[in-house]
């Protein structure tokens, strides 16, 4: 018989990083550097709803007036430089991947930003150490995309703080865990079907605790 570790995702922008103004001044710059773009003034205030969707549904409802795909490579290739640097690591981030590794459980990192994207903010906040690197690191996916991935992952949970992240955990068959710390209310991401609510990752090593100690789903097999 042999006990198989619980597998823990997390998604990544305000969930276990605050990229908003990161997300803000790439995109500003992106937009600003498209013609039609010249003009248009983008503050937090209009990025915060669409923080952690996937670029190009955020590029066609703020920016309608450029070419889509022109803003999306114009985006990709500051962010490293802009949007990177202003990346900051959320209260509780990293005692709850190192929580999930105390608990000799496995860490995914699936997000909808580019990959390298993911990987350059990890590295930025200092999730990129031993101690609480991701096993998998996963990018491009949003909603039951993910889900698809968290599925050959063997995921268990999944913490986000979108519905799209409730989406992912239906998906995949996993306990939903949210934090609200991104653009949506507690209220929203229950009606999305979340199955537990935290105000944000400082809370989810005592809850991790609970739930391993009283939940029985590690999973075994014979």
């Amino acid at each position: 018989m042999t006990t198989i570790p619980l597998v823990v995702g997390f998604d990544l922008d305000m969930t276990l990083v605050d990229s908003a103004d990161g997300i803000t001044a790439t995109l500003a710059a992106a937009v600003a550097a498209c013609p039609g773009g010249e003009d248009l003034m983008l503050s937090r205030e209009d990025v915060w709803p669409w923080v952690g969707l996937p670029l190009d549904v955020t590029v066609e409802a703020l920016a309608p007036q450029v070419d889509a795909e022109l803003a999306i490579r114009e985006y990709r290739a500051r962010y490293a430089d802009v949007g990177v640097p202003l990346t900051r690591l959320l209260p509780g981030a990293r005692e709850a991947l190192r929580a999930v590794r105390a608990s000799g459980g496995r860490i995914l990192v699936v997000s909808a930003k580019a990959e390298i994207g993911v990987r350059e903010v990890l590295t930025q906040v200092g999730l990129d150490d031993p101690e609480v690197h991701p096993d998998v690191v996963v990018g491009g996916l949003f909603g039951a995309a993910k889900g698809t991935r968290l599925i050959a992952e063997g995921a268990d949970v999944y913490v986000g703080d979108h519905s799209g992240d409730v989406q992912a955990a239906r998906v995949a068959d996993a306990l939903s865990v949210v934090v609200c710390t991104g653009p949506q209310s507690a209220a929203t991401l229950v009606t999305a079907g979340a199955d537990v609510v935290l105000d944000d990752l400082l809370g989810f090593p005592a809850w991790l605790s609970t739930f391993l100690s009283g939940s029985g789903r590690s999973r075994v097999r014979h």
